[in-house]
């Protein structure tokens, strides 16, 4: 059956054992697992990945059947679910296994896929499609947030706020944590603090892609990858952002060289200032690269750029093994 996000804590969701949650509101979709699902279920979490169980398919059902002691209920969340695992689910459901959750997360949906049929019309089931959050939503969110801390603020300025976050409510949370912690020394907040120490959305996920390569984070470099779809116009921004990030890590080592600072002295006292979120980001990156080979991979930044502007067709082919290849 069709359950809409909204309707969710109307709904008595403790005779549902199988969730599917499709969309492109991956905040929403975080915040309905978080939030409403997961808080009502048992601490005994799995998670899985639909191309980890087709690669080990016994592994998985031998989890799903196996009770122990400890292990009364058991709670499954599936990313990156398809049609293809489809069977698996009808299976698992027609053995009636006890105390057993599943949670199926996807993407994008199209009305013909197997799966979204089968969760929509099957009524001991649970479908629950996440929509694009529209700007009331949004400013309701930010409005509660600043109703719960206290924080002073004009409608003018959760308007911009939310106006920045451009649609997504991960990046408004993102930009809402700044304003708490600005406001902790400050009693107002003007319409030039909320400019300075917010963002533009559409850096985010470029921003995060480079830190977590920079930082040889393998696992959330892929995720990102994968979560996001990157076109041929972001090659440029991607490899520019890199080099911005590249050129600052490049003078806090040449820092360190001079004043033989350690690194979190030479961090804190970078200017510009490093904002505190970014500190230990930046300090990983120090640490995953010396100076040398921030210098050698600069140069190489640079020749990538340099190549995608001759072949623009397969720039986002070369920019992406480039920065996966820098992650080992």
């Amino acid at each position: 059956m069709i359950i809409k996000s909204f309707e969710l804590k109307k709904h008595n969701l403790k005779n549902i054992k199988f969730f599917l949650i499709y969309g492109v509101n991956k905040g929403l979709l975080d915040d309905v697992v978080e939030e409403i699902l997961l808080p009502n279920l048992t601490k005994n979490l799995f998670k899985y990945d639909e191309a980890e169980i087709f690669k080990n398919l016994n592994d998985f059902e031998q989890n799903i059947s196996n009770k122990s002691f400890f292990e009364n209920e058991k709670v499954f969340i599936i990313n990156r679910a398809s049609d293809k695992i489809l069977n698996i689910i009808e299976d698992i459901i027609s053995k009636e296994v006890e105390d057993l959750h599943i949670i199926l997360l996807s993407g994008v949906l199209e009305k013909k896929s197997k799966i979204r049929k089968f969760f929509e019309k099957e009524k001991k089931v649970a479908c629950i499609p996440v929509y694009e959050d529209n700007f009331q939503t949004l400013s309701g969110i930010a409005v509660k947030f600043m109703r719960e801390k206290n924080i002073k603020i004009s409608q003018q300025l959760i308007n911009i706020i939310v106006d920045r976050a451009s649609g997504d409510r991960n990046n408004l949370k993102n930009e809402l944590k700044k304003i708490e912690n600005f406001a902790l020394n400050k009693k107002t907040i003007s319409i030039s603090d909320v400019l300075k120490i917010t963002n533009l959305s559409e850096n985010y996920s470029i921003s995060e892609l480079v830190d977590s390569c920079l930082s040889k984070n393998k696992t959330v470099l892929l995720k990102i990858l994968n979560e996001n779809n990157f076109t041929s116009e972001d090659c440029i921004i991607i490899l520019r952002t890199l080099l911005l990030k590249l050129k600052r890590l490049l003078k806090i080592h040449e820092q360190l060289n001079i004043k033989k600072d350690n690194i979190d002295v030479a961090i804190s006292s970078f200017k510009p200032p490093i904002f505190w979120k970014d500190k230990q980001i930046v300090k990983q990156q120090m640490t995953s690269l010396n100076y040398l080979e921030t210098k050698d991979l600069m140069i190489k930044t640079n020749q990538i750029e340099l190549i995608i502007k001759k072949k623009p067709e397969s720039s986002l082919n070369i920019t992406t093994d480039f920065i996966i290849n820098l992650a080992h």
